[in-house]
């Protein structure tokens, strides 16, 4: 499978973000953050930053060549290509949404990846919008994890606690993601309360990787793994997420996705159920770098709801930094950039490991990209374990003291992790934030002085003190399983991580696979060939609950702690 490269032939002399922001006034951010946790809502100092000021963003999606199969199947369309066609004239929104929805139909009993479908809903959205010319997610179906706020559809947190609330809003994101053309075409599984991989509330799993369907046992990757099983199982063209330990990288690297977890306060989090009040980000899990440029650009900004995103630089051109650029006939990165390769990345002869050095190797072909060995800094393996990453656990549990008080079943299976919240002493909080603030001082001033973007093993710890990742496909293991990495970045790096990740892509086909469909369900027929009957009688209509699939096992309360995001 291939590509048509939409490659942008330019020298460019323009800097990226993470060159224009003060590192010094980020930490200083990033401590007074974890005061304002203690004391409620607060003006946070403003991040300084060289640069223009205003909007730098792109306004629309630029025109991308597409590719022959997605055009014999539309669900098969990036973002980036939908936009074209739809644009053109060539594809109605409503024929876009019915394909989705006929994949739902035939296939989410296997996958479980919603747990409802707001099928009539999406039906008049797209009719509508097939009348006018929108933003920049003109048409385009969207799976939103079910802790973001949708007004007047059930927002459950996968949690007894919220099984019965309808918001009077729309979350921020949920709102510019809608303005920007969006159909929201479903809420997604999650873990119960954004702990652990999808699964009831009492713990019985639900939602597959859509790559090995018929294995339960084959994690999804963290709480946003029904968002992550709705795109890699193209019943969704792109989906949004949360992750506080992981929960979008996660299921991203397990489903052969790129997925975008900003900087802190680069998206807003209101509206969204909390977990953690200095590490909770919203973000994108997408087909490709570009498709991941456009989600985050229509989802980030300030918000005045939310003062974690007040006193930020302001979001740079996402979408140009995800177009590759072409030097003759040569992939180049947009900036020179140095990759940097932690100790012990590539060691051993696991897949993993092959993939690793397989991928920097096709990195290193990049122009004006150098591969570098980084050490760590000081105390690393200290300031990065287990117990000061807990001090994430009474952020979680303080909004909900009453519930805790009252009656713990309605936390289900993962009452445990509230309660290590609730029972955590205040030294040992105060200590681990004082150790988070120490840890992101040393990432900037020792690891990011050896290089711009640095390859991960964990998406910790850089949820912890605020940093970008992006995680982006490199291969797959003899069994079919998606190999994944991760790119960590300097604090609103985003442009700088997508500038790389588009560079692999442009040389590479991982992220354009697809799983094959579930044996067990009814097969689809090729999209926009069969009679309407067919579909009708397939497709998923009205607002569909999803039910629980079988026995796919159960995690238990004890099991939970070591599972926890």
């Amino acid at each position: 499978m291939t590509a048509p490269l939409n490659h942008e032939v330019v020298t460019t002399t323009d800097e990226p973000m993470d060159t224009r922001v003060d590192r010094r006034s980020f930490i200083h951010r990033v401590g007074a953050l974890a005061a304002a946790a203690t004391v409620g809502t607060v003006a946070l100092p403003a991040v300084a930053y060289a640069g223009p000021q205003g909007n730098l963003q792109s306004t629309t999606t630029p025109a991308v060549p597409v590719r022959p199969e997605a055009i014999a199947d539309v669900t098969e369309l990036t973002i980036a290509e939908a936009a074209t066609l739809i644009r053109s004239g060539k594809l109605r929104p409503e024929r876009l949404l019915e394909a989705h929805l006929d994949r739902i139909g035939a296939f989410d009993a296997t996958y479980q990846a919603f747990n409802l479908v707001l099928a009539d809903e999406a039906l008049a959205r797209a009719r509508s919008l097939g009348r006018t010319r929108g933003g920049a997610l003109h048409g385009i179906p969207l799976a939103i994890k079910d802790n973001y706020y949708t007004r007047g559809i059930p927002t459950t947190a996968n949690s007894y606690l919220f099984e019965k609330f309808e918001p009077p809003f729309d979350a921020t994101a949920v709102q510019r993601l809608t303005s920007a053309g969006g159909i929201v075409l479903g809420k997604t599984q999650m873990g119960p309360l954004a702990t652990t991989r999808a699964t009831t509330p009492d713990g019985r799993i639900t939602t597959v990787n859509a790559w090995t369907p018929a294995d339960p046992s084959t994690d999804p990757g963290g709480s946003s793994s029904g968002s992550a099983t709705a795109v890699a199982s193209r019943m969704a063209t792109s989906a949004v997420g949360t992750q506080t330990g992981g929960s979008i990288i996660a299921p991203s690297n397990a489903q052969n996705l790129t997925g975008l977890k900003p900087t802190m306060g680069r998206v807003s989090l209101y509206g969204i159920v909390p977990l953690s009040y200095t590490r909770d980000h919203p973000g994108p899990l997408a087909r490709d770098a570009k498709d991941a440029a456009i989600m985050l650009t229509a989802m980030a900004g300030e918000d005045p709801n939310d003062p974690r995103t007040q006193g930020l630089p302001p979001v740079p051109d996402l979408i140009t930094a995800a177009t590759p650029v072409l030097r003759g006939r040569k992939v180049r990165v947009r900036w020179r950039t140095r990759v940097g390769v932690i100790p012990g990345f590539t060691t051993g002869t696991s897949e993993t490991a092959a993939a690793r050095r397989a991928a920097l190797n096709k990195l290193a072909e990049v122009q004006d990209l150098q591969v570098v060995d980084v050490t760590m800094p000081d105390e690393w393996d200290v300031l990065t374990n287990a117990a000061f990453n807990n001090v994430r656990l009474p952020e979680r549990s303080e909004p909900f003291l009453p519930m805790l008080r009252s009656d713990l079943r309605g936390f289900g299976v993962s009452v445990t992790g509230w309660l290590q919240g609730a029972l955590l002493g205040a030294d040992e909080y105060l200590i681990g934030q004082r150790a988070k603030v120490l840890l992101l001082q040393r990432v900037l001033d020792d690891l990011f002085e050896q290089c711009d973007v640095v390859v991960q093993t964990s998406p910790n710890p850089f949820d912890a003190i605020g940093l970008p990742e992006l995680a982006l496909p490199i291969g797959f293991t003899a069994k079919g399983v998606p190999i994944g990495t991760i790119l960590g970045g300097k604090p609103f790096g985003e442009d700088r991580l997508l500038a790389v990740a588009a560079a692999y892509q442009a040389l590479t086909d991982w992220h354009l696979r697809r799983p094959a469909d579930p044996q067990s369900a009814v097969p689809l027929a090729a999209t926009g060939t069969e009679s309407a009957g067919k579909a009708d009688a397939r497709r998923a209509t009205g607002r569909v609950q999803a039910q629980a699939a079988g026995d796919r096992g159960r995690l238990l309360a004890h099991e939970i702690p070591d599972l926890m995001q």
